[in-house]
């Protein structure tokens, strides 16, 4: 039995949805509210209280909070087709497929970046919560491409340092839905949680500064693979952006891409790679830079594009 509390509805969350309410009040995912609401274990003036019922500044809620989850771990588990590109005392450079995680989190059971750089005997650095040790950038799980980890402690510092104050250069490639116009240009525009689902972000007043540069790589008659160029680095960020033009990245059915042209191309994620990253090296110093190839289903969907 989880932790028990007796509180007004403050002001601040008046007229909210519940579960959208409680979830900021008590900083807890909307998924997790919903299932302590579902389960009975929100009353608001001694009535169950449902997911969609509007708050009521004043009223009396009586919560009885889950139990918090138990402490994350790295497991150590081989990764079909994750490749190191690069490895020292530092750093070590992976090439991610699609399907893996770059840490454990809450909900997620596949495989992870530094479950299988365990497994491959790649020690990193201890800094960080424990499942995410050494992680400095992370990639989705339906992204691919090039992903540093820090190795030394020395590493970690100086590697998120540079990720915070956006001296490391992010490339990705994309093709996204039509033809954006301007054919290059930069999305300036602020990101934040969706609204209405928990796994989504969208554009909003009050988001996250967010920005994203894009020019044409090559144009066909349904869609256009262009380079991105990441400033900021927010969750979903390009996969947001596009969706908000209007162009979703071919594939992204999340956010709003055509179905039809997915399955044409072969496509079960999103048309996104990690392509190359350039950083200045935490332990030479020097300016380098790391790239990974397209992998099978991208090099698949990109040839079919170019032969209709």
């Amino acid at each position: 039995m989880g932790e028990f509390r007796r509180f007004p509805v403050p002001g601040g969350i008046d007229g909210m949805r519940a579960d959208a309410g409680l979830a900021k009040l008590l900083g807890l995912s909307r998924t997790t509210v919903a299932t302590m609401l579902d389960a009975g274990d929100a009353l608001c003036d001694g009535a169950v209280l449902d997911r969609s019922a509007r708050l009521v500044a004043g009223s009396w809620l009586d919560l009885t909070l889950p139990d918090p989850p138990a402490p994350l771990t790295v497991v150590a588990q081989p990764v079909a087709g994750l490749a190191v590109i690069h490895v020292d005392a530092d750093i070590v450079v992976v090439d991610k497929p699609v399907g893996v995680a770059a840490h454990a989190s809450v909900g997620w059971t596949g495989p992870t970046v530094l479950g299988g750089l365990a497994a491959m005997g790649i020690t990193v650095a201890t800094s960080g919560a424990s499942e995410r040790q050494g992680i400095v950038q992370r990639l989705d799980v339906g992204t691919t491409g090039v992903m540093v980890v820090a190795r030394s402690e020395r590493a970690y510092s100086i590697l998120k340092n540079a990720f915070r104050h956006r001296t490391v250069d992010k490339v990705y490639h994309a093709i996204a839905q039509g033809h954006p116009d301007p054919t290059d240009g930069t999305i300036d525009a602020p990101i934040g949680r969706h609204p209405k689902a928990d796994y989504k972000f969208a554009v909003m007043a009050g988001g996250r500064e967010s920005v994203t540069h894009y020019e044409t790589i090559e144009a066909f008659p349904a869609a256009t693979l262009m380079r991105v160029h990441l400033e900021t680095g927010r969750t979903h960020q390009i996969r947001v952006h596009f969706s908000a033009l209007r162009h979703p990245l071919v594939g992204d059915l999340t956010y709003g891409a055509d179905p039809v042209l997915a399955a044409r191309l072969g496509l079960t994620r999103q048309w996104l790679h990690a392509y190359s990253l350039s950083f200045v090296h935490p332990g030479s110093g020097s300016a380098v830079t790391y790239a990974s190839r397209y992998p099978d289903d991208l090099a698949h969907a990109l040839d079919v594009l170019r032969g209709s």
